[in-house]
């Protein structure tokens, strides 16, 4: 307080009021600038990094995987129409094959009855009841009468078997017609799929790169594969699943370089001499359930609610499964995944 007052006026106004302060030294002027520059600096730097943060690896994994289980369905029912497409093919060649034979005897049939009517243009039948009423007796008149019958109805039988045939020819020919523009149509949507499967598959091919480089995350055989062979059929085939372990995943594939989720099984299985479609929903339907505690080295496990992929039990708590794109064959626990089922091929 005795320092303010012996304070002069003057200086006491220039504290209270800063318009007439006195002029601050340049030094302390720059000092307060560069200060307030850096304090932006900070807030700028800080927003920057906020808003264009990496995400880390669990991050892009959790997206790879939620963005791989909405297309590998995708990838499924691909398989099915393609599969469906091979064999309504094979339909389609077979009526046609049909087809051929029934259209040569319609074309002969219909030489045949051209020749008829040729003849009869020609005055051929009027010279027949010619000679008939220049018969020489009643008894020959009535022979020759049956004669022209029976030549008549001859015609007739001729000219019926032609419209008979061609009838069938229609019947048959007209689904095929139907087929093939289906079969057309069919594998047009199918090429324009398999474009849109591959440019998903590139863009989460790059976003697995970004985590791991050409690298993959952890060992693809973590444990013995198989734990134990079953023996039979259900050992060969585990052990043909665990020597895949290693190759690629390439979506519609089954073998013998890589696979799909649903292709490796289909290999697996047929190397054993059991035939499965390919399609892991349909392999579904075309296994035998067996329970949890039942199960052994060769069986299927299904997964998710659409049963859009499959692994083969090897035993140990292990499958062997085709996973994805840019991730080779490889083990992995078997609840490593939301099961839905469990199936052995017979």
């Amino acid at each position: 307080m005795a320092h303010h007052a012996l304070r002069p006026p003057s200086a006491r106004s220039a504290l209270a009021d800063p318009a007439t302060a006195a002029p601050r030294p340049r030094w302390y002027r720059c000092t307060t600038a560069l200060a307030a520059l850096a304090a932006i600096a900070v807030v700028l730097t800080g927003g920057a990094t906020a808003a264009h943060a990496e995400p880390t690896v669990a991050e892009i994994e959790r997206q790879i995987d939620e963005d791989w289980n909405k297309l590998e369905p995708v990838i499924e029912r691909h398989n099915a129409t393609r599969q469906d497409l091979v064999a309504r093919r094979k339909q389609a060649d077979a009526l046609a094959a049909q087809i051929g034979p029934l259209e040569r005897q319609v074309e002969q049939a219909m030489e045949k009855v051209g020749a008829l009517a040729v003849r009869a243009y020609k005055g051929e039948n009027v010279s027949v009841v010619n000679a008939l009423l220049g018969s020489r007796s009643p008894s020959e008149t009535v022979a020759q009468l049956e004669l022209l019958d029976r030549f008549a109805q001859h015609q007739q039988q001729d000219v019926r078997q032609v419209a008979e045939l061609r009838d069938r020819l229609a019947a048959k020919k007209a689904p095929l017609d139907g087929m093939v523009v289906q079969l057309s149509r069919t594998e047009a949507q199918l090429a324009a799929k398999k474009k849109q499967i591959n440019a998903e598959i590139d863009r989460l091919q790059k976003l697995r790169l970004r985590v791991y480089g050409n690298g993959g995350g952890g060992p693809l055989r973590p444990a013995p594969c198989p734990a134990s062979y079953p023996g039979g059929a259900a050992g060969t085939a585990v052990k043909f699943a665990c020597a895949q372990i290693g190759k690629p995943y390439v979506w519609g594939a089954e073998g013998p370089s890589s696979y799909d989720c649903s292709g490796l099984m289909l290999a697996a299985w047929a190397k054993a001499g059991v035939s499965l479609p390919h399609n892991a929903a349909q392999q579904r339907r075309a296994t035998a359930s067996v329970s949890r505690s039942a199960l052994r080295p060769g069986d299927l496990v299904f997964y998710y609610s659409d049963l859009h992929h499959v692994g083969m039990y090897v035993g140990g708590g292990w499958v062997v499964h085709a996973s994805r794109a840019g991730v080779p064959i490889r083990m992995k626990k078997v609840d490593d995944g939301p099961i839905h089922s469990y199936g052995r091929p017979r």
